[in-house]
């Protein structure tokens, strides 16, 4: 089920008994609880809600709150949040859960209880008998994989709730600067929407200038600078992230990460997969699956390989030696464009 389907259900009163809210996207998220707790009269709702935090509180303790009968209502909703146990993450909390209590209980789910699991990974383990029964019993809903035009669609819908408009070329620019990320999106909308008030036209000056780039953008244009040889440009873009608090082996780590999924793009893409594909093969963000296409089409697999073996070998002297990280990415730039890189 998808987000759009699920208010729709909700709008409805149509109400299950399990839900999983699977992915991570905390704006989805917060709509969602919004959406549920609406469902309970507010008068109600402090005794009648229960949220609970898996790293910190026993799952038993949620299990509990979820048979006990309604207080002055008629229904309970439970919350659960972050539920790693139904994944292979290992989590250092001090926390110990009996997910027998839990089985137990979605074997027979409370009538006049509403539970959701927000599960904010983006996988689950499988193989583990809890999440098989959960999956089993649960209405899942994903918000972790929005592709392009969903991403777009929903904050167009915001922004046109307020009143204002936004050009198409305006909304790319959006998600150029944020990587695609719909919580990103969502949270630079207010100061957006302040500085256009009077024309309440959403402009691609203000964009601009009031949307922070991603870290995932800034390494982008990164790659790009590297690949076409902007020594100048590259070094850039390099100090800017410096000064934004990145750490030197970060940086160089992230950038190998990247030019890492150019050569996979590269290589698959000439294997016949498509971008959905791709983007479901290698489990990476759609839009920066787009992205890592456009720049592919412009640049050989000897470049791609020769920058990510010299980065790699950045790296490494990185670790190893005293010498400066930022004179050691700038001896790689010079050996990459001088074709030295091995």
């Amino acid at each position: 089920m998808s987000f759009s389907q699920l208010m729709k259900q909700l709008k409805q009163g149509h109400l299950d008994p399990v839900y999983l809210i699977s992915g991570d996207q905390s704006y989805l998220s917060d709509q969602i609880k919004q959406a549920f707790t609406k469902l309970i009269p507010e008068a109600e709702r402090s005794m009648n809600i229960g949220i609970y935090d898996m790293e910190e509180t026993p799952i038993s303790s949620a299990i509990e709150d979820a048979v006990s009968v309604p207080f002055f209502g008629e229904r309970r909703l439970v919350m659960i949040n972050r539920p790693y146990f139904l994944t292979g993450l290992r989590v250092k909390a001090k926390v110990t859960h009996h997910v027998e209590d839990f089985l137990d209980y979605l074997q027979h789910p409370e009538k006049s209880t509403i539970l959701v699991i927000f599960a904010p990974y983006d996988k689950l383990d499988a193989r583990k008998k809890i999440t098989k029964t959960l999956k089993k019993v649960a209405t899942t809903v994903e918000i972790g994989k929005l592709r392009e035009h969903e991403i777009k669609t929903t904050v167009k819908q915001r922004i046109k709730a307020a009143g204002y408009t936004i050009d198409e070329n305006v909304l790319e620019r959006m998600m150029q600067l944020t990587g695609g990320q719909l919580t990103a999106m969502m949270n630079d909308l207010p100061k957006l929407f302040l500085y256009n008030k009077e024309s309440k036209q959403i402009t691609l000056a203000s964009v601009n200038g009031l949307v922070s780039p991603s870290i995932e953008q800034s390494v982008f244009d990164l790659v790009n600078s590297v690949l076409e040889k902007d020594v100048k440009g590259s070094m850039e873009i390099y100090r800017n992230l410096l000064l934004e608090n990145q750490e030197p082996i970060g940086i160089n780590a992230v950038l190998i990460q990247q030019f890492r999924l150019l050569i996979q793009v590269m290589i698959l893409k000439r294997h016949g997969y498509a971008q959905g594909d791709l983007a479901a093969s290698l489990r990476v963000h759609p839009y920066r699956i787009k992205l890592a296409l456009q720049t592919v089409r412009h640049f050989s697999y000897q470049e791609l390989r020769n920058a990510y073996l010299g980065l790699v070998e950045t790296e490494r002297e990185m670790k190893s030696s005293n010498r400066s990280p930022e004179l050691l990415f700038e001896l790689f730039l010079l050996k990459f464009t001088r074709h030295d890189v091995a």
